[in-house]
C-alpha cells in the first residue's frame, strides 16, 4: 500500500485565496494579475516555510491559464491542470535549485535556452529557488537577461535572505516580502487540519506544535504530521507532545515558579535536579521557564492578558495570573534578564547543572545582584511582604490598655546632690511610674501574632529609617527590643528603669518610622522588661535600684543616674521630667566628651585616668 503524502504536501495551496497569513503580498499580486500589470521578473523573500515557492507556482499557473488575465486560475484548463497539485508539471515554467546551479556555466545555459519560445504555454516562467546561493559571477552573467528579458519570459526569485542578492539584481525586480504566520492564525489552521484528517488532539497540546513551528506553517504541519503519525486511540495528547518534542511539562513550570514565589531555595534544587535526572535538555528548559517568566510579566501588567496576547487555555491563563499576583514587575524583568542570560551561557563547554544551580541561586538572591534591578526586587518583595502581612490600623485610644509581660522593678528614688553646691546645679528628673498592670501569664512570643512577626522581621530597616535622629536611634537601637504589636502600636521593652526614663518623650521619632517602613499610623510604648537584659547578655546594666549614698561618692551615684539627669545645665535639651523633644546633633556635639565618660562608666564600669583634650 503507498504511503500517503506528508501534510505539507497535500494541504499545499492552489491559489491565492489559499494561502495563509500573506493577504499584503497575495492581494496586490491578484490586483496586478487581474489588471494585466504583470512585470517581468519578481523577488519572493522571507522566512522559511512561509509560502514563497508555493506563492511562485500559483503565480505561474495564473500567467499561463486560458483565461488569463484573472487573478486566479481557473483550475480547468490543461495549462492549470498540469500545474496543480500532484500534477504532471509543464515544460514551460522551470525551477531551478540555486544552491546546485548557481554557477556561471549554470547561467550561461538559462540564459541560452530563455531565448527560445515556449512550447505550449503563453510565457516561459523560471522559478529560481534559494536564489542568495547564485554566485556574484552568476548573478553578473544573469544580469542582462533579467534586466531585458524576451517578451515571453519570466522570472520568479524566491530566497530567505535577499540581502545577499546583489543589488543590480534587486533593483530590477518587484519585491514582495514574506512574513510568518501568527501564532492564533495558525492553531485554527492546525485544527482545521485535524478535523479533516479525523484526528482529536487536545487543547493543551496545540500550542507546543505552533511553538514547534515557530510560524512556518510548512514546519508546524510537519510537526503535526510526526504527532498524528505516533498517536495512539485517544489522539495526540500533552503527554505524547511533551515527550516528542522536548518541552517542559507545565506542572514541572509551575513547581519551579512556585519556588521562586516562596523563596524556597531547597525546592528549587530539588526541581533542578529532576530536571538533570530526567534526561530533559538543560536548554530546552530553560527556553520553557523563560516563556513562562514572560507571560507572567504581561499578566502582571495587562491582567486581560489571558484573552488574546497570551496562547493559552483559559484555566492555564487563571493559574498564570494567580503567580504573576506573587511577584512584583522588578522582580520578574530581573528574574527574564538572569534566565535569558543563562540561555546565552548555555552555549559553552561549562556544564549545564552547574549553569541551571547558578541561575536559580541568582533568582532567589537578589541582594546579591547590586545593580538597579537587583535593589528593585529586593524593594519589591518588601512592599509584597508588606502588603501580606500589614494592613494600616486606625488610630488606638489614648486610654487603651497597654501590654505588659512583667510588673516593673521599683522606682530608683533620686539621689542627694553633693555636698559641694555647683554653681548651676542641674536639674534632676522626678521619677516616673509605669502604669501599674497585672502580670500576664503569656511571655512575649506569645504577646501577639502576625503584626509582632512583621514588626520583628523589619525592625531592622525601622532602625535604619531611625538614623536621622541619631540619640533616639543609638538608644533604641542598643537598649530597646520589640516585645509586642498589635495593629497600630508597637511596645518596646527597657531592661531598667533609667532607660526607659530616657526615652520617654522620645516617641515621635520611632512611631514616624514605623510609619514609613509598615505604612499606616503606629504609636510607640515603652515599658520596663527584664528579657531585654537577656537579649543582650554582653551589656553590664545598672542595678533597679540605687541606694542612698554619701557626699565621697557622689561621683559614682552620679554615673548610676540617667543620662538626662547627668546633662549639664544651659545644654538646650528639655530635661523636665516626664521627657522632652530628642536633643538634636548640635546637642549631641556640645556634651559629647561629657556623655562619653558618663557611658564608660555607666555601661562598663571604667574609670577615666586622664582625658586629652582636642581642639575643635
Amino acid at each position: 500500500m503507498d504511503a500517503p503524502l506528508a501534510l505539507y504536501r497535500r494541504y499545499r495551496p492552489e491559489t491565492f485565496t489559499e494561502v495563509l497569513g500573506q493577504e499584503h503580498v497575495t492581494g496586490p499580486l491578484r490586483r496586478a494579475l487581474a489588471d494585466n500589470r504583470v512585470h517581468h521578473a519578481y523577488l519572493f523573500s522571507g522566512p522559511r516555510g512561509c509560502g514563497k515557492t508555493t506563492s511562485a507556482r500559483i503565480l505561474a499557473r495564473t500567467l499561463n491559464c486560458e483565461q488569463f488575465p484573472v487573478a486566479e486560475p481557473c483550475g480547468e484548463c490543461q495549462s492549470c491542470r498540469d500545474l496543480a497539485r500532484g500534477g504532471p508539471g509543464s515544460l514551460d515554467v522551470i525551477e531551478i535549485d540555486a544552491a546546485s546551479h548557481g554557477g556561471v556555466d549554470d547561467t550561461r545555459d538559462l540564459r541560452e535556452r530563455a531565448t527560445f519560445a515556449p512550447m505550449t504555454s503563453r510565457f516561459k516562467v523560471y522559478v529560481i529557488d534559494e536564489a542568495h546561493m547564485v554566485s556574484p559571477q552568476g548573478f553578473n552573467a544573469l544580469l542582462k537577461v533579467v534586466e531585458e528579458p524576451p517578451p515571453h519570459v519570466k522570472f520568479i526569485f524566491a530566497t530567505t535572505e535577499p540581502d545577499k542578492v546583489i543589488g543590480t539584481i534587486r533593483s530590477r525586480t518587484h519585491h514582495y516580502p514574506f512574513r510568518l504566520l501568527p501564532p492564533r492564525l495558525l492553531a485554527d489552521y492546525l485544527a482545521q487540519i485535524c478535523e479533516r484528517e479525523a484526528v482529536a488532539i487536545e487543547p493543551q497540546a496545540l500550542p507546543l506544535v505552533v511553538r514547534a513551528g515557530a510560524g512556518s506553517a510548512r514546519d508546524s504541519l510537519s510537526v503535526l504530521d510526526q504527532l498524528i503519525g505516533g498517536a495512539g486511540p485517544d489522539g495526540v495528547t500533552y503527554d505524547l507532545a511533551t515527550g516528542l518534542l522536548g518541552y517542559t511539562p507545565e506542572t514541572l513550570l509551575d513547581s519551579v515558579v512556585d519556588a521562586f514565589a516562596a523563596g524556597d531555595g531547597g525546592g528549587v534544587f530539588t526541581l533542578v535536579d529532576q530536571v538533570v535526572e530526567g534526561g530533559r535538555e538543560p536548554r530546552r528548559f530553560v527556553e520553557d521557564l523563560l516563556q513562562r517568566l514572560r507571560d507572567l510579566l504581561v499578566l502582571s501588567h495587562l491582567p486581560s492578558a489571558g484573552e488574546g496576547l497570551l496562547d493559552v487555555p483559559v484555566d492555564q491563563a487563571e493559574r498564570l495570573a494567580g503567580q504573576a499576583a506573587r511577584f512584583g514587575a522588578a522582580d520578574l524583568v530581573r528574574s527574564a534578564e538572569v534566565v535569558a542570560a543563562t540561555l546565552a551561557d548555555l552555549r559553552g563547554p561549562t556544564a549545564p547543572r552547574l549553569l541551571l544551580e547558578i541561575m536559580c541561586a541568582r533568582v532567589l538572591l537578589p541582594a546579591a545582584d547590586d545593580s538597579a534591578g537587583g535593589v528593585q526586587a529586593r524593594l519589591d518583595r518588601i512592599e509584597r511582604r508588606m502588603a501580606v502581612g500589614t494592613t494600616p490600623a486606625p488610630p488606638v485610644p489614648a486610654d487603651a490598655p497597654v501590654p505588659a509581660l512583667v510588673e516593673p522593678p521599683p522606682v530608683p528614688q533620686p539621689v542627694e546632690p553633693p555636698t559641694e553646691p555647683p554653681t548651676e546645679p542641674p536639674p534632676v528628673p522626678q521619677p516616673v511610674e509605669p502604669p501599674p498592670v497585672e502580670p500576664p501569664a503569656a511571655t512575649a512570643s506569645a504577646a501577639v501574632g502576625n503584626e509582632l512577626h512583621q514588626v520583628r522581621t523589619l525592625w531592622n530597616d525601622v532602625l535604619d529609617d531611625l538614623r536621622s535622629s541619631r540619640y533616639v536611634w543609638s538608644l533604641v537601637g542598643q537598649n530597646a527590643q520589640v516585645v509586642a504589636a498589635e495593629p497600630g502600636i508597637v511596645t518596646l521593652g527597657f531592661s531598667t528603669v533609667g532607660l526607659l526614663q530616657q526615652f520617654q518623650g522620645r516617641e515621635q521619632p520611632v512611631a514616624a518610622s514605623l510609619s514609613r517602613v509598615l505604612l499606616g499610623d503606629w504609636q510607640v510604648r515603652a515599658i520596663v522588661d527584664p528579657a531585654a537584659r537577656q537579649a543582650q547578655p554582653h551589656r553590664a546594666e545598672p542595678t533597679a535600684a540605687v541606694p542612698p549614698v554619701s557626699a565621697p561618692d557622689s561621683a559614682r551615684a552620679r554615673s548610676a543616674q540617667p543620662a538626662v539627669a547627668q546633662r549639664p545645665a544651659g545644654s538646650g535639651a528639655a530635661d523636665e521630667p516626664g521627657g522632652g523633644a530628642a536633643p538634636d546633633d548640635a546637642d549631641l556635639d556640645s556634651d559629647a566628651s561629657g556623655s562619653t565618660r558618663e557611658l564608660l562608666t555607666r555601661e562598663l564600669g571604667a574609670t577615666v585616668i586622664e582625658e586629652i583634650p582636642h581642639g575643635r
